[in-house]
């Protein structure tokens, strides 16, 4: 699909960790495709996956890397820091495979779970979700290469503009900063290489993250580019998570998602993408929308910061889309008001793979209250 590589104003709605995409979405009109049927469970599915091919990754010198590229799933473990080292490493491949477990932060959690699921089902796995042996073995034996490796902060890194007290419930304040940039390097870092900012700096102790020239330790999260072009994006309601297919129906990749709410869910039935707009900005218009408290029209600029992240991606269903969000950390914790959010890096990685075009079925119903 054709690129626009201006930033889009978006008379939209989404916006932050709490905010609206529009008032209640109404039924589709008569001439919509009907309402799709439940989707299938992750063990019912029979849709071939794209296998990635391992990732071409320098190992770390750190010791502490090193003890992640080594860790072993054992169910008798029960030391803390061993059980988190082989979820960072099962995070890391599942990433690497396109089975998004969303921020990598080394611990279990919903988004895991899904991810777990998605790979299980893909690979004919019994499907439940654990990280156990049969799981396992199957991650490692797909892509054994090192999960980190070292990356050297560059002056562009540290050069900012950054942003670092951006009123993110305040939308008059936030219409007269000049961007939406990452707050701080380490926020920027952390998002670069998909993983918590925790994460990072417990990897990297004492290291100051603005100081270009500084070797830290990363995840190897592999390149954001999936193995086709999206014909076909299924968005779960119910269980919080975006599968996208292309024209044949291999699957290509699982997201974990923010996707409406009880009070005010997504659309139902089957729309289309429309365009996309890569690093959007975000028109608040109050005559379109049911939350915040400015009286007038706002513009909000772009970034990564924005209400609708890095990427938005249009639907057909006016003022809905599928964009990133300013707070990886909770995509599928929180409810939305109607859009579908990601992180940026999964939106991103969407955008430039889908088509415009490509169906958008919305399946299931909303569980999470706003």
């Amino acid at each position: 699909m054709p690129l626009d590589p201006r930033a889009v104003a978006l008379i939209l709605g989404c916006a932050l960790a709490t905010a609206a995409c529009s008032d209640p979405a109404p039924e589709p009109p008569a001439a919509a495709s009907p309402v799709a049927p439940p989707a299938p469970t992750p063990a019912q599915t029979d849709m071939p996956v794209v296998d990635a091919p391992p990732a071409v990754v320098a190992a770390s010198a750190s010791p502490q890397a090193q003890a992640i590229d080594a860790a072993i799933f054992d169910p008798a473990v029960t030391d803390p820091e061993a059980i988190k080292r082989a979820m960072t490493r099962a995070q890391i491949l599942l990433d690497r495979a396109h089975m998004s477990p969303g921020v990598i932060d080394g611990r279990p959690g919903t988004n895991v779970t899904l991810a777990l699921e998605a790979f299980q089902a893909a690979r004919g796995l019994p499907v439940n979700g654990k990280l156990d042996k049969v799981s396992w073995d199957a991650l490692v034996a797909g892509d054994a290469g090192p999960v980190m490796t070292d990356y050297l902060i560059t002056p562009e890194d540290v050069a900012g503009p950054f942003q670092p007290n951006i009123p993110k419930d305040d939308y008059e304040a936030m219409a007269k900063l000049p961007s939406l940039g990452y707050g701080t390097p380490l926020e920027a870092l952390a998002e670069r290489f998909h993983m918590d900012e925790a994460l990072l700096q417990a990897l990297n102790p004492g290291v100051d993250f603005t100081a270009a020239g500084t070797a830290i330790v990363v995840a190897a999260a592999g390149p954001d580019r999936l193995a086709g072009k999206v014909a076909r994006i299924e968005i779960d309601k119910a269980r919080g998570q975006v599968r996208v297919f292309d024209d044949k129906a291999v699957q290509l990749a699982v997201y974990p998602a923010t996707v409406g709410s009880t009070e005010r869910p997504a659309p139902v039935g089957e729309w289309a993408v429309n365009t996309l707009a890569p690093n959007p900005t975000y028109t608040y218009d109050p005559s379109r929308l049911t939350f915040g408290k400015p009286k007038g029209k706002l513009t909000i600029q772009a970034g990564p910061n924005n209400p609708v992240g890095s990427t938005w991606i249009d639907l057909t269903k006016d003022t809905y889309g599928i964009h990133g969000t300013p707070d990886p950390k909770l995509v599928n914790k929180r409810a939305s008001h109607g859009c579908v959010r990601l992180t940026n890096w999964d939106a991103a990685e969407l955008g430039a793979a889908v088509q415009k075009g490509a169906k958008v079925v919305f399946l299931g119903a909303e569980t999470k209250a706003s």
